[in-house]
């Protein structure tokens, strides 16, 4: 008997794939430019890390209060219990709150470009914690991965130790890879979430929980009215990092994985430091030296290799 054409699998056209890939490219851009436009608020302003940042998230939660109050509901996320809802809550701060502020001190020090590559190398940490907290095995293949990631970070830094672009390189570096260490626990922690509210919700969910604390520390650390002394300037590169660099990325993202695979899109995405260094030489001024370019070619070339020796 003939099986039924209903139980075939549906044959996507290709373009549906080459749309899913054009938005993780344009994504991986966008995240790009953050670094970018933190740096310019920073040379046009004295406005400091928690204020950018606050600031980003505010503009942003009304964009992600509507689009969660625009998305079905669906049966899953109506099974979280209190205490599951509280632990995606924090989940979320951790993702959004505190590892977004590191970043965002991390690039009062160093430059945009060296922080893009140090910050890239949190699929490192995320394999290493796999192994203490879930007690999985680190393939052979991973550790000429993880190898060629640390060579690569390695001959990044050493043309930075006498480099007048940095402020303070060690204390940067520090807080870089801090955030780095935090965004990895968050990536852990969220997976199991992700999958039963579904991406794009839980991104809007995790967004909102996490805009309380970082309005919090603002206003503790400078006060209310601080949040309206800034420049016109400040206020347009908050707005854009809000639309651009967080809101729309977030979703093309979501998106992109969606239609091609989280594996196709994390070596895609692979290209966004290449964007920040091309960027920040452009735009900032950015010396990039040879021993970079190649250290920043390692670095990229160990975490795609992480990427795809890790799926199964």
């Amino acid at each position: 008997m003939a099986e039924s054409s209903a139980a075939l699998p549906l044959e996507r056209p290709r373009t549906y794939y080459w749309v899913g890939a054009f938005m993780v490219l344009v994504a991986a851009f966008c995240f790009a430019c953050k670094g970018i436009l933190i740096k310019i608020a920073y040379q046009a302003s004295s406005v400091d890390a928690i204020s950018l940042l606050t600031l980003r998230m505010l503009f942003a939660l009304p964009f992600y209060i509507g689009i969660a109050w625009r998305l079905p509901p669906g049966a899953t996320a109506q099974r979280l219990s209190a205490r599951e809802w509280g632990y995606l809550a924090g989940v979320g701060i951790t993702g959004y709150y505190l590892a977004s502020y590191f970043n965002f001190l991390g690039l009062v020090y160093i430059t945009a470009s060296l922080e893009r590559v140090l910050l890239f190398i949190y699929p490192t940490f995320v394999l290493i914690m796999g192994v203490f907290m879930f007690g999985r095995k680190i393939k052979p293949m991973q550790y000429g991965a993880l190898a060629l990631t640390y060579a690569g970070i390695g001959l990044t830094f050493l043309p930075n130790l006498d480099n007048s672009q940095q402020n303070n390189l060690f204390l940067g570096a520090f807080w870089v890879i801090i955030s780095g260490i935090v965004y990895a626990v968050y990536l852990v922690g969220s997976d199991k979430f992700i999958a039963r509210v579904g991406a794009q919700k839980f991104t809007c969910y995790a967004m909102i929980a996490a805009t309380v604390p970082t309005a919090l520390h603002g206003i503790v650390q400078n006060g209310p009215a601080s949040f309206f002394n800034y420049s016109l300037s400040i206020y347009a590169i908050s707005g854009v990092m809000a639309v651009f660099v967080t809101v729309l990325p977030s979703f093309l993202l979501a998106e992109g994985i969606r239609r091609i695979g989280s594996g196709n899109a994390s070596i895609l995405a692979s290209i966004g430091p290449i964007f920040t260094i091309v960027l920040a030489s452009v735009v900032l001024n950015e010396y990039i030296g040879l021993l970079q370019g190649l250290g920043t070619g390692l670095v990229l070339a160990g975490v795609v290799w992480i990427g795809w020796k890790g799926k199964k």
